[in-house]
C-alpha cells in the first residue's frame, strides 16, 4: 500500500502540488503573525539589550521602561561609580511620548543623552551626528523614509522645533521607536536639568551583578537596582501586555484557520480515491492496510505543505522589510513546530475519518457497480 500511495499522489502532479499550495499558505498565514510578534517583542526591548549594562538603576518603585516615569538626581550616579566594583557608569533622561514628524505624531522612546555619557546614545547612525547637540534630534530611518523628512528639517517634541541631524538604524518599531535628544532640551522641558531617569552600571570582571545590586542599594537611598536580564525581562512583559494580545489573538485565529485548511485538504484529498481504496479493499487488502495508506498521503501532503511554507517565510516574508520598512519579522524554525504538533495530528485525523467511511463498504458493491 505504501507504493500505492506514492504512486497514487505522483499521478496527479498539479492536484498534489494545489493541495500542498493550500496547506503551504495557511501555514504561511500563521508564520507571518508569529514573525510580526516575534519581531515586535524583541523591538521593544532593543534599546536596552544594546546598552548591555550589567545593572540597571532607576527610581524606587520602578521596574521597567516601557509607558514608566523615573526620576533620580544625577549626583546619584556619580555616587554609584565610586562603588567598589564598578567599572563605568552611563545614564539618560527619558520620556515616553509623542514626537510629531512630518505632520503626525509617532510614540516614542525620547532619549535624553549627555555628551559624557555618549554610550547611551544610538548605537547605528546611517547617516548624520550620532550625539545631538542642544536643539537637535536623532530619529529613525525608517520614519524618515515614510515621512520624507530628511536631515536640516524640523520635528516638534512638546512644543519645541528640533532639527534633525542624524538617522539611525535599528530603532523602529511599530508601537514604539527610540528618539535621541539632547539632555539639556529634555531635562528643559521637564524640568529636571539635574536628574536622570536610569542609570546604567557596568562591573568589574569579577563582580557578579547580584552583589553590585546589593552594594547600590545599600549605600544610595530610594533607588531600584535590577540587573540587565531581570530589567529586559520586566520591560518585555510590559510592553507585550499593552499591545502584543491583538497579534497573539490574530496568531491563534490564523493556526484555527490553518488548520481547518489542513483538515478539509487532508479529507477532500483521500475521499477523491474513495472508489479506488473500495477496490483495494474488494481486492483483499486488510483495513490497517488501507489505513496506513490513508496516512501515508496524509502525512506527505502536510509535510510537503510545510517545507513550501519554510520556503516561503524565509525568502518572501524576509524580503518584506525591505519593501514595507514599518514591517518587523523574526523568522525562526522555532515557529514552526507548534504547526507540525497542530496540523499532523488534525491531517491523520481528517484522512483516517474518510478512509473509515471505505472501510465500512461491502466489497460486492464495488464490483456490481453500485
Amino acid at each position: 500500500m505504501f507504493y500505492w500511495s506514492l504512486k497514487t499522489l505522483l499521478s496527479e502532479p498539479i492536484r498534489l502540488i494545489a493541495s500542498a499550495m493550500a496547506v503551504a499558505v495557511s501555514f504561511v498565514l500563521v508564520i507571518f503573525f508569529s514573525a510580526v510578534f516575534e519581531g515586535e517583542s524583541n523591538q521593544m526591548v532593543a534599546y536596552l539589550e544594546k546598552m548591555d549594562a550589567d545593572v540597571w538603576v532607576m527610581q524606587k518603585g520602578v521596574s521597567n521602561m516601557h509607558m514608566a516615569s523615573s526620576m533620580v538626581w544625577d549626583w546619584k550616579a556619580d555616587r554609584i561609580e565610586q562603588i567598589k566594583g564598578v567599572k563605568a557608569v552611563s545614564a539618560i533622561l527619558y520620556l515616553n511620548g509623542p514626537v510629531n514628524i512630518g505632520g503626525k505624531d509617532w510614540f516614542s522612546y525620547i532619549i535624553g543623552v549627555s555628551p559624557e555619557y555618549s554610550h547611551a546614545g544610538p548605537w547605528s547612525v546611517i547617516q548624520g551626528k550620532s550625539l545631538p547637540d542642544t536643539g537637535e534630534v536623532v530619529i529613525p530611518d525608517v520614519i524618515s523614509r515614510l515621512t520624507g523628512v530628511q536631515i536640516g528639517e524640523n520635528v516638534i517634541l512638546i512644543d519645541r522645533p528640533l532639527r534633525v541631524v542624524g538617522l539611525s538604524r535599528g530603532t523602529f518599531s511599530m508601537a514604539s521607536s527610540v528618539v535621541f535628544v539632547s539632555r539639556e532640551d529634555l531635562g528643559d522641558l521637564l524640568e529636571a536639568g539635574d536628574q536622570y531617569s536610569y542609570i546604567m552600571v557596568y562591573a568589574d570582571p569579577d563582580v557578579t551583578a547580584q552583589h553590585l545590586i546589593e552594594r547600590i542599594e545599600d549605600e544610595v537611598d530610594k533607588v531600584n537596582a535590577l540587573s540587565n536580564g531581570e530589567f529586559i525581562e520586566s520591560d518585555r512583559q510590559l510592553a507585550l501586555q499593552m499591545g502584543a494580545e491583538i497579534i497573539s489573538m490574530m496568531t491563534i485565529l490564523g493556526t484555527i484557520m490553518a488548520t481547518l485548511i489542513v483538515a478539509f485538504t487532508a479529507y477532500s484529498v483521500i475521499a477523491r480515491k474513495k472508489q479506488e481504496l473500495a477496490i483495494a479493499k474488494a481486492l483483499g487488502f486488510g483495513n490497517g492496510q488501507i489505513y496506513m495508506a490513508v496516512l501515508y498521503q496524509s502525512v506527505a501532503i502536510t509535510l510537503l505543505g510545510l517545507f513550501l511554507a519554510m520556503g516561503c517565510a524565509f525568502t518572501l516574508l524576509a524580503w518584506l522589510p525591505s519593501v514595507i520598512p514599518q514591517i518587523i519579522l523574526t523568522v525562526g524554525f522555532n515557529q514552526f513546530i507548534p504547526l507540525v504538533v497542530v496540523s499532523l495530528p488534525v491531517a491523520i485525523m481528517a484522512s483516517l475519518a474518510a478512509a473509515y467511511t471505505v472501510t465500512r463498504l461491502d466489497p460486492m458493491i464495488v464490483f456490481s457497480g453500485q
